[in-house]
């Protein structure tokens, strides 16, 4: 039974996603030690990283279960089935963002002072379809927090190479999250809920994800000179680009079946690679 419910909350924050994020951290950890740093550092580091990102999400199923209830999509998750309680999921959150607050505290007072504005991301997040279009890139922001912390986990003040990463993830979260937001874009506007798809329509909204798609790859290529990286950093960024294209060749207005494959799956492979990548060229 222990097993059992630890199983059912992992699939509750959707634990495996941890790998869309956790990668860009630790080449944020890589770039800023030039190596690898202490063991505290990378395991405080992890142990953050896995609390703000599985407290977040935690946080946004609690936040949207009634929308989820409603939409035939979403209506088999834990919370609308009844499978996990309310106040079993408000024990997470706790748990998950207390892990982030004690994890800051034995890193460094920079991890500690910009702990307040990381909690305050995660709950806007949750609550930003109910108001604006722009919900992705919040999403991506939140996202983005990850290199920036890891840089600052290791060097106790934020970097620019860190800003530029957390750009990246930022575009690349909302590109793959608006991709994914296509297949629910009558449930948002029956419900007047908000998103790119909604506003601007499918066509229009895989035109701006291709956008920030295309961006991503402009700005690892600026890290590329701005980090001095070598050619296995090329073969990298390579490979992330032509993941990136075959995602949005999977989709169109006409063909959203393969959706779900190109908004998780894909992204998921990318970031795990560029981060194989970068190891191979500081340590080859």
């Amino acid at each position: 039974m222990g097993f059992s419910k630890v199983k059912t909350y992992g699939e509750l924050v959707m634990f495996s996603h941890t790998l869309f994020s956790l990668p860009f951290a630790i080449i944020a950890m890589l770039w800023a030690a030039q190596g690898l740093p202490s063991g505290k550092v990378i395991f405080w580091m992890l142990v953050a990283l896995i609390g703000a990102r599985n407290g977040a999400n935690a946080l946004n199923r609690l936040v949207d279960r009634r929308i989820d209830a409603r939409n035939p999509r979403t209506a088999n998750r834990h919370l609308p089935m009844g499978s996990v309680k309310v106040y079993e999921v408000v024990g997470l959150v706790i748990l998950c963002f207390s892990l982030m607050v004690l994890a800051a505290f034995m890193l460094n007072p920079l991890c500690v002072k910009l702990l307040p504005l990381a909690l305050v991301a995660f709950g806007v997040y949750s609550y930003t379809k109910r108001f604006t279009w722009a919900c992705h890139v919040v999403l991506g922001i939140a996202c983005g927090g990850a290199p920036v912390g890891a840089w600052m986990a290791v060097t106790g003040e934020v970097g620019w190479p860190s800003i530029v990463l957390g750009a990246v993830v930022t575009l690349w979260v909302a590109g793959f999250d608006i991709i994914y937001a296509t297949q629910d874009v009558d449930f948002d506007r029956s419900q007047r809920l908000f998103s790119i798809p909604a506003q601007f329509g499918i066509k229009n909204s895989l035109y701006i994800a291709a956008f920030f798609h295309g961006t991503v790859i402009a700005l690892l290529m600026y890290l590329y000179y701005l980090m001095n990286m070598g050619s296995l950093y090329l073969i990298g960024v390579s490979i992330a680009g032509v993941l990136l294209f075959v995602e949005h060749m999977m989709v169109s207005p006409k063909n959203l079946k393969t959706m779900k494959i190109a908004s998780y799956n894909i992204n998921q492979i990318l970031s795990v690679v560029l981060c194989i990548f970068v190891a191979l060229d500081i340590f080859i």
